[in-house]
């Protein structure tokens, strides 16, 4: 019998997986854990039928519809733009999602993506969780120190919410109308974090750096430190000092080892100095003299 829309906090649940990757392979470990029975699970690649069978050793792997029709959760772990023809195909195929937990983990997509199922009955959640997966070990425990973005219809938060707290982690409650304003900050944050430390790291090397981590490593750490707990108030560097020859010289150097970043470093060095002057941290003579260094 499936739970009801009203139940506060989700009973034993039978619970499937379709794409049980990295992410969908490490939240059914966590739901097992919390004292769910994960029955099925799907996944294209070979890796992801590895980690389903390392993870959820007692899910038998089968195709998606058979695990719609045997679970009542369905944790939805494929990429964003797969979703939406993921949740149609199920309806058009005839799928059972009547009474059935869909769930998603998409940050950019809240519970109107589901809206095919939902209108046959499925009940539908956004669980996105704000952390990295790698498909190692340490996945699943990281889950006890993380977020999760939260969306879905009034009466089923505190189910969603419940769910979340059982995994050990943390809800965070997201409107639907700014779940995409959401991701776009943590993908920003994020995804871009990596591609500038890697560039770093690069630069460092062909400075002759051996070991760029090392330095990098307790710079970062202290900048990432200082951005959370102060905001702008922990910048520090050449654009706050208004050192328009130290940013022209970077500049240059740039130009002759890496051209492909520049368009990166000026305008993250804009929107630096414009931070900085509205909070009142560069002087408006100094934001004006790297204006002008800062021309494309």
């Amino acid at each position: 019998m499936r739970p009801q829309e009203n139940t506060e906090r989700p009973a034993r649940l039978r619970v499937g997986v379709v794409g049980a990757g990295r992410v969908g392979s490490a939240l059914g470990a966590a739901l097992a854990r919390a004292g769910h029975e994960v029955v099925a699970a799907s996944g294209v690649s070979e890796r992801s039928r590895r980690l389903a069978e390392t993870r959820l050793p007692d899910a038998r792997i089968t195709d998606p519809s058979d695990v719609v029709d045997s679970a009542d959760l369905v944790l939805l772990t494929v990429p964003d733009d797969d979703l939406e023809p993921l949740v149609r195909g199920l309806v058009e195929t005839g799928a059972d999602v009547t009474g059935t937990f869909l769930v998603h983990t998409s940050g950019a997509h809240g519970y109107q993506v589901l809206a095919p199922a939902t209108a046959v009955g499925a009940l539908p959640l956004a669980l996105h969780p704000v952390m990295t997966f790698t498909g190692r070990d340490e996945d699943v425990e990281r889950l006890a120190s993380a977020s999760f973005g939260v969306t879905a219809p009034d009466t089923l938060r505190p189910i969603a919410e419940a769910l979340v707290v059982e995994m050990g982690a943390e809800p965070v409650w997201i409107p639907e109308e700014h779940r995409t304003l959401y991701h776009t900050a943590l993908a920003g944050g994020a995804n871009h974090l990596v591609t500038l430390v890697a560039e770093s790291a690069a630069l460092l090397g062909a400075a002759g750096v051996d070991n760029p981590a090392r330095l990098l490593g307790p710079l970062l750490g202290a900048a990432l430190d200082n951005a959370l707990r102060l905001g702008m108030d922990g910048l520090s560097g050449p654009v706050l000092r208004g050192d328009t020859a130290t940013v022209a010289a970077h500049i240059g150097e740039l130009r002759r080892h890496s051209p492909e970043s520049v368009p990166a470093y000026i305008a993250l060095a804009r929107l630096t100095a414009d931070r900085a002057l509205a909070a009142g941290l560069l002087k408006p003579h100094d934001a004006e003299r790297l204006l002008d260094v800062l021309q494309d």
